[in-house]
């Protein structure tokens, strides 16, 4: 089953047990890996199999 939830910067939730953060716009952080992400990017991590996909100020986070 495909989890996924949709964030602006400066908000936050969860998947599953696994933290996501928009700490600013541009950059994210997931299960505590922070990283820099540019609009149309797409970032996997790999320790925690989420999916970050930027568009403007929605960041989509997705596992599964």
């Amino acid at each position: 089953m495909s989890e996924s939830i949709s964030l602006e910067p400066r908000t936050n939730g969860k998947i599953g047990v696994s933290h996501c953060d928009v700490t600013r716009d541009g950059a994210i952080t997931v299960v505590g890996d922070q990283r820099d992400i540019a609009d149309g990017e797409e970032i996997t991590f790999a320790s925690s199999g989420i999916k970050a996909i930027r568009k403007g100020s929605v960041y989509t986070f997705s596992r599964g």
